[in-house]
Formats: C-alpha cells, sequence, structure tokens
C-alpha cells in the first residue's frame, strides 16, 4: 500500500477535493445531467477531467456516470475544446446549458481550460448550487500561475512546516507517483499551470538535475503533472556550467557557456517535451551569478532565455537580490531599495520570454510590507509577483493565519503609474504595460504531512493562491466561504 492509499480515507488528505461529503451538499437538479460524460478520445487532460467529475458524482450521488466518446443524444455532461470562442493564448472556460437543458457544456480554449472548468463545475456542485445558478464564462488574465517547490534532494524542505518533500528523500528522487499525482490534482483545481520542483537555492545533487543522470526520474514526475495539465520547471545553478559541464567559466558572455546552455535546453526537452523552464536565484545570499564576471541581470537571463526559446520556454528570473553581508549600521544603503536598485536602469533590455519574479514586498516577506517599488517602476519588462504560501513569518503553520487578504492589498493596490486606477494585479498581468507575460508565484507550503500542510486549516492559503492567480478580483471572504463549504461541507 502507497501512501497516498494509507491517508487517502481521511478528509484531511483530501483537502477541498473531499467528494464524499458532496452527498450532503449537492443540489438534486444537477443529477440528470450526471448520468453521462461525453468526452472526445486523444486528450489526456481531458480524460483527467472526466475521471474527477466521475468521482464527484459518485460522491454527490452515489453512482458512477457512463463516460463515452460518442454522442448517443443521452443527456448528460459534455467536455469539448472550442478554440474560436475564447481569444487566442488565453485560458478560459464556459459552463452553459443546452435550450432544452438536457446538456451541461464545459468549453475552453485549449485542454487545461477545460480541465478548469470540470473543476469548477465540481466546486459548484460541492456548494449546493442549483442547476440553472451554474453557467458562468470565466478567463484569467495571468498566464503563469506556478507553485514553486523549496524541497531539497535530502528530503527536507526549506521553509517547511509540514514534513518532508514528497519529491525527495536521502539524495534521492521517489519513483512513488501516488502522491504526487494527487497534489497535481490539487494544484490543477485553482488553476495552477506551472510547478518548479527543487527549492531556488540549488545544491549538488539539484545541480545534476538537468542532466541526463536524473533527467529520466525528472521527466517521471512531469508526466504525472502533465496529465493535469501542469508544465514542469526547475531552479538552476547558474553555475552549473563549471559545476556539472566541466567549463571553466560561466560566464554568460561566452560562447562556450552559451553553447553549453542550449545543449543543456536540447537535452532537457528531448526528456520533457513541455517543459516549461529554469527558475534563476543569482547574485543573491551568496548564489552564483553574472556578476561574478561583472555582467548584470540582463546577460544572464538573456543567455538563459536564448537557450530555452527555440522550446518555447521560459525563464523566471527572481528580484530577491541584495547584499547579505551589509552592515546594517550603514545608513548610506537601504535594503528595501535593493530590488528597485538593481532592476530598474534595466527595464525594457531582457528578453520577451524572461519574467522578472519580483516578491510582494521589498524586504523578505514579512508579516506587514508596503508594496515593492518595482511594481509601477517596470514598465518595460515582463513582472509577476511572489507570495509565500508557507509561513515562514506568520506562526509556521503551528498558528492559524489567513493569507489571503494580505495578497489582496498587495495585489490591489494602487500604484497611479498610469494614473488612477493602476493595481498592481493589473501590472503583474501585463494588462497595464501591455507586458506578454507575468502572473503570479506562490512558495509551497506542502509536505508530507496527513494533512499536506501539516495543520490542516493551512490549505486555505494553499486554495487561496490559486483562486487569487485565477482571478485577483475575488475577495478574500468568498474564497474562504467556499474552502470551507468544499472542505467541511456547509454544517455551520
Amino acid at each position: 500500500m502507497n501512501i497516498a492509499e494509507m491517508y487517502s480515507s481521511l478528509p484531511q488528505y483530501r483537502c477541498w477535493l473531499n467528494y464524499e461529503q458532496f452527498h450532503d451538499t449537492a443540489d438534486t437538479s444537477l443529477e440528470p445531467y450526471c448520468r453521462t460524460i461525453f468526452v472526445p478520445s486523444g486528450f489526456k487532460v481531458l480524460q483527467s477531467a472526466a475521471a474527477e467529475l466521475s468521482a464527484a458524482v459518485k460522491g454527490a450521488f452515489r453512482f458512477s456516470p457512463r463516460i463515452t466518446e460518442r454522442d448517443d443524444g443521452a443527456c448528460g455532461i459534455v467536455l469539448a475544446v472550442d478554440e474560436d470562442s475564447f481569444p487566442d493564448g488565453c485560458d478560459a472556460f464556459r459552463i452553459s446549458r443546452s435550450v432544452d437543458e438536457t446538456r451541461i457544456y464545459i468549453t475552453g480554449a485549449n485542454e487545461n481550460s477545460v480541465l478548469y472548468g470540470a473543476f469548477e463545475f465540481i466546486f459548484a456542485l460541492g456548494c449546493g448550487k442549483s442547476a440553472d445558478k451554474i453557467e458562468m464564462l470565466s478567463h484569467t488574465p495571468n498566464r503563469i500561475r506556478i507553485m514553486q517547490q523549496w524541497d531539497n534532494a535530502s528530503g527536507d524542505i526549506e521553509r517547511g512546516y509540514a514534513g518532508n518533500s514528497i519529491f525527495y528523500k536521502d539524495g534521492k528522487i521517489t519513483s512513488d507517483f501516488s502522491r504526487i499525482r494527487d497534489y497535481a490534482r490539487l494544484l490543477a483545481s485553482v488553476g495552477i499551470n506551472y510547478i518548479s520542483l527543487n527549492n531556488v537555492n540549488v545544491h549538488e545533487t539539484e545541480t545534476k538535475f538537468i542532466t541526463p543522470e536524473y533527467l529520466p526520474q525528472i521527466a517521471a514526475i512531469a508526466s504525472v503533472f502533465s496529465e493535469y495539465g501542469i508544465r514542469v520547471m526547475l531552479s538552476i545553478n547558474f553555475a552549473a556550467p563549471i559545476a556539472v559541464g566541466g567549463l571553466s567559466t560561466a560566464d554568460p558572455l561566452e560562447e562556450s557557456v552559451q553553447n553549453w546552455w542550449r545543449e543543456t535546453a536540447d537535452t532537457i526537452w528531448s526528456y520533457i517535451p513541455d517543459f516549461g523552464g529554469f527558475v534563476v536565484k543569482a547574485d543573491s545570499e551568496g548564489r552564483p551569478g553574472p556578476y561574478t564576471y561583472g555582467r548584470n541581470h540582463v546577460d544572464g537571463a538573456n543567455m538563459l532565455a536564448d537557450a530555452v526559446a527555440p522550446h518555447g520556454g521560459i525563464v523566471l528570473w527572481r528580484c530577491f537580490v541584495y547584499n547579505c553581508r551589509m552592515d546594517w549600521r550603514d545608513r548610506t544603503r537601504d535594503r528595501a531599495r535593493a530590488a528597485y536598485d538593481n532592476f530598474m536602469p534595466l527595464d525594457g533590455k531582457f528578453r520577451s520570454n524572461v519574467v522578472l519574479q519580483i516578491k510582494n514586498g521589498p524586504m523578505d516577506f514579512q508579516i506587514r510590507e508596503p508594496v515593492t517599488p518595482l511594481f509601477g517602476g517596470l514598465e518595460k519588462t515582463n513582472q509577476m509577483i511572489e507570495f509565500q504560501v508557507t509561513q515562514e513569518y506568520t506562526g509556521h503553520q503551528i498558528d492559524l493565519c489567513y493569507l489571503v487578504p494580505m495578497w489582496k492589498e498587495a495585489l490591489d493596490f494602487d500604484t497611479f503609474a498610469r494614473g488612477k486606477g493602476s493595481r498592481v494585479s493589473d501590472i503583474v498581468s501585463g494588462k497595464l504595460f501591455g507586458s506578454p507575460l507575468g502572473g503570479a508565484a506562490g512558495v509551497s507550503n506542502i509536505g508530507d504531512s496527513p494533512a499536506w500542510t501539516g495543520n490542516p486549516l493551512a490549505q486555505a492559503n494553499l486554495f487561496g493562491f490559486g483562486r487569487l492567480a485565477w482571478d485577483p478580483a475575488r475577495t478574500s471572504e468568498e474564497i474562504a466561504r467556499s474552502w470551507a463549504v468544499l472542505t467541511f461541507g456547509r454544517d455551520s
């Protein structure tokens, strides 16, 4: 018996996908539609959507629906990709009913979007919505919605307060994917479309993850996530050309280094065709970076961006850059200005597939911080906001602390960069300045605890991050209420 099977009977393990309790909440007006699920063949993500719908229906109405690709005219739920009905490149879905009220259609701009729509229908089922109140159109402004694991190959998790890694143990990658699959389900249910698998502080073993020694195992994990529309990324060591490539330098302007990264990217995508790209922490807190060679962040980021661009990859370049040996008594320096001072002079110089990943506050995930001044400062660069879902400064997931109101405060903050209404949410989505890429990153709060997050109430923050990343306009109370009902039922 694997770990997931051991824990699967525990309500706290199932989190907000606690389908068994839907029997007490589901509205019977939806039951006739749930007898049959129509899903076309050849789409692995749609198959996942159908499986989730089937499990939810069984929990709600105590029968397993018929799943078929052949449309025989029966009443049912239809899953379909409909690219022409949605804007290009947009993750969007629609839930609608047929005129004769015999069909519920869940359509999306792509496979992933249909899966998100299926989960939205499941949430409606779990929250007791009736058939005449489920129709909706939803699209996200954020193209990147990523959960970032700070897991180490040793099995421990930096800033981890919910046990050890579900991916690694004693320097080895797990071969039990059952719990990883359940994690993929949880993330996809709230709209996450990327995950980075290792700590941004990349140690010796994790540096090798981009080599053939480890890529088959990384590819096996990636294949699990791809069933739920999630692309895997890796945090990389900027000095990898030296550490694993046998070069004498990692200078981003050296042709040998550029060639090494291009060849490495080719190798990675040969193992993982839908690989997402790299997350980079450079020149901060002792991590190697382009400053070592007298270069800047543009030189480093663009070199990597050029390597991954032929494969459709992206580079998330973290802006948490400061001198960690700075004397606090030196009043000529200000750590809170470090990201601004480092990156503002570089605005407009990054490649189009580079996204600057910026912490919500200018210091380091403190319990109260103003908004990072790069938001509203940068106008010609892709940028995204980074939130810490794990509770480093807010009780280590021993204390209950619902973080969504704090995140909302940052997203709703008006920078006045283009006049009144220049909210941070519109900056990181790319809407305000017309950037092609943007979104939100969350530092994961899960581990191998039976409840995923240690304290099961901390699941609200994992749920809340995903819901906000998809739709920053949602309110904190709306997110909390839906999470509570889906997790615990409707008993007040």
